[in-house]
């Protein structure tokens, strides 16, 4: 009987540390002096008042995940209503439905090529919150803090934050939609890069916005750090 119980707690433990090591924890912390209704895909979504925090499991191999914060939300009992920014279909936990525009988002792809993360801040859907990443690992920081909305083009000027050119005109210039080929800067991405160096400033922004870290890491994510 003890060997039979001393093999099952072996087993049990054995089962939990295989699943803590194929997932990371992203803990997500409103640093605002404001409520942030933060929101990930994959993930769903929360309210935060300022100084509460949210940890999230990914799944390691996850691809095309997303944090973002959302402000000005309204929500019933049943977690419907709207956000002013970053709302994903009127709902308080998003349904694998990426928020609209203007939105900061925190970009991240789990143990891919030489099992390493990768992970960015972009703007190529606008700026609605200041946010920072932090890897656990001894791995780069990445953040975008600057005054965004104060000195927000007129032409990008949205309620409660500043939009991407591609919301606002939808042409191929802005948009990339046409991919790499003709798709560069514009005054406008020019415009976020300078507020905000380490983040994408438009869709080609590869080279200077994606940062890497070996997989196993976990990550903090901080509005207004």
């Amino acid at each position: 009987m003890a060997v039979t119980k001393s093999l099952s707690l072996f087993l049990f433990v054995a089962i939990s540390c295989t699943v803590a090591a194929q997932a990371a924890t992203f803990n997500v912390t409103n640093n605002c002096n404001f409520t942030v209704w933060a929101a990930a895909v994959p993930g769903g979504g929360v309210r935060l008042n300022p100084n509460e925090s949210w940890s999230i499991d990914v799944a390691n191999g996850t691809t095309g995940g997303r944090i973002w914060g959302r402000t000005n939300c309204t929500f019933d009992n049943a977690g419907r209503g709207s956000c002013l920014t970053g709302d994903c279909d009127g709902l308080l936990v998003c349904n694998n439905t990426y928020g609209t525009p203007p939105n900061t988002l925190v970009e991240f792809a789990l143990n891919q090529y030489n099992n390493l993360d990768f992970y960015d801040i972009s703007l190529v859907d606008g700026f609605n919150l200041p946010v920072q990443l932090n890897p656990t690992y001894n791995c780069s920081s990445v953040k975008c803090a600057a005054d965004v909305i104060g000195d927000c083009p007129t032409q990008l000027q949205a309620p409660g934050g500043c939009n991407n050119p591609c919301t606002v005109f939808n042409t191929t210039e802005y948009c990339c939609t046409s991919g790499s080929s003709g798709c560069g800067p514009t005054d406008y991405s020019k415009y976020f890069k300078e507020k905000c160096p380490d983040a994408y400033s438009y869709p080609m922004d590869d080279a200077t916005s994606t940062f890497t870290c070996r997989g196993g890491s976990d990550y903090r994510v901080v509005f207004c750090p």
